[in-house]
């Protein structure tokens, strides 16, 4: 069973910054990509970005390329790491709920999900 805390949502101005934590855990986490997903009230869920914590390869979407970077910590216990989501250059319409969520290595699905974080960014 994996484990997924997010942390460090708040509200920013527009051009503002913002760093998401995942404290991830639970069996062998390194078999596991984790993503970052939003959603704002009325639109669908979308992925923002992810990283396979084995080899650090990372996935962007588009709206935030150049804007977001995510990274992840390998911890020595190699259950538990840490995935950041850098928000640099905040838009108003990255305002949204992000959630933090895991599947492993070869599978389409997410299957284990944070409870989510909100994030704000409004003048």
């Amino acid at each position: 069973q994996v484990q997924l805390v997010e942390s460090g949502g708040g509200s920013v101005q527009p051009g503002g910054s913002l760093r998401l934590s995942c404290a991830a855990s639970g069996g062998s986490i390194n078999m596991y990509v984790v993503g970052w997903f939003r959603q704002a009230p009325g639109k669908e869920r979308e992925i923002v970005a992810a990283i396979t914590l084995s080899e650090g390869r990372k996935y962007y979407g588009e709206s935030v390329k150049g804007r977001f970077s995510i990274s992840r910590d390998i911890s020595r216990d190699i259950s538990r790491n840490t995935v950041t989501l850098q928000m640099n250059s905040l838009k108003p319409e990255d305002t949204a709920v992000y959630y933090c969520a895991a599947k492993y290595r070869g599978s389409s699905e997410y299957v284990y999900w944070g409870q989510g974080t909100p994030v704000t960014v409004s003048s």
